[in-house]
């Protein structure tokens, strides 16, 4: 009997939030073929991205089809190799999916250094999310020393990347996240100014009282990850000039239309538009994947701050393959702290 492995498919479509759409599968090992490499996956990342992957929507990727593998970004070790640029034993990063093994060309992966910092760096502070922040901060958000910046889900890889790279550029900054806990690591690991919990407001105008109070002279850039009431309250108190670089709206990923909890007219149609054109917003929709080519500047630049310890990140890690999709749907509303991974070995 042949070597197997395990693969979490997508089973059906969900309508709002996933619940049971997801069935676990075993298979055939795969065997490397002329430029590939056969990988066993020590750890995979869990994104909000999938979210959307699981619609059958015109986005800008193509859904995972029914019965197909879950997309996911995963860390492991090489166990036979087909080329000469990964030997067995070499750790990589791939997009294996929700599986246990991964076989892909030697192209598509790229080869980690164990020596410089664990492996799980890749799937969060040195990998897709940290680049995604370090990106969209640096060409949309444009941060200027003496301003003041928003950051929603302020503690994830995303957010507290956004936040520690603009407090280091001069920036005040202000963090919302789900949470007491959160907030609080967002002050005392990241090195935010102050942190709001927004599960702790009602109502969008609740929440924008204090957030003015936090941000008296307004906010200049405002890092969107989550959208919903969290927007609602921002928008507002955004000032002339102001930038939004557009990351994610987790809020509506499973809700619809405003999401759960909205409470005024701030992000009607003309209302969203009436503040982007008297305040003269620059507002920046991106999909990081267009943007690979600055990652080896990404990299020169941050991973050293890493290494010395003047970035922090912090990892919520799920035990098994099989226990994937409740740490998935737990994180679509915010049960994770930090980059939420999920460890196979």
């Amino acid at each position: 009997m042949s070597a197997q492995m395990q693969q979490i498919v997508l089973a059906s479509r969900p309508e709002s939030a996933p619940t049971e759409n997801f069935r676990l599968e075993s298979s055939p090992l795969p065997q490397p073929g002329e430029g590939e490499v056969l990988v066993k996956v020590h750890y995979m990342s869990l994104d909000p991205y999938m979210r959307g992957r699981m619609d059958d929507a015109k986005s800008y990727a193509a859904p995972v089809p029914i019965g197909g593998c879950m997309e996911a970004g995963g860390v492991g070790e090489v166990l036979a190799s087909n080329s000469p640029y990964f030997e067995v034993g070499d750790f990589a990063f791939g997009m294996f999916g929700w599986a246990s093994h991964g076989c892909l060309p030697a192209k598509e992966l790229r080869k980690l250094d164990p020596k410089q910092g664990p492996i799980t760096a890749a799937l969060g502070g040195l990998g897709m999310p940290g680049f995604t922040g370090w990106h969209a901060l640096s060409a949309y958000g444009r941060p200027q020393a003496g301003e003041n910046l928003g950051v929603s889900a302020a503690t994830g890889p995303v957010g507290s990347m956004v936040g520690q790279l603009a407090k280091k550029a001069g920036l005040r900054v202000v963090g919302l996240a789900g949470g007491a806990d959160k907030c609080k690591m967002a002050v005392e690991t990241f090195g935010f100014d102050a942190c709001l919990d927004h599960r702790a407001y009602g109502d969008a105008r609740a929440l924008r009282k204090d957030l003015k109070e936090a941000c008296p002279k307004g906010i200049d850039v405002y890092f969107e990850n989550v959208g919903g009431k969290v927007l609602e309250a921002v928008l507002p108190l955004m000032n002339i000039n102001g930038r939004i670089p557009i990351c994610g709206m987790i809020a509506w990923y499973n809700a619809g239309g405003l999401g759960e909890g909205a409470s005024d007219q701030a992000l009607t149609g003309p209302n969203i538009w009436r503040n982007i054109l008297v305040k003269f917003l620059s507002v920046n929709g991106f999909i990081i994947s267009n943007h690979f080519d600055r990652y080896p500047d990404f990299l020169k630049e941050v991973a050293p701050m890493v290494a010395k310890g003047e970035l922090h990140f912090a990892e919520d890690i799920a035990e098994g393959l099989e226990n994937a999709p409740a740490a998935f749907m737990s994180m679509l509303t915010g049960g994770n702290t930090g980059k939420q991974i999920v460890k196979l070995v």
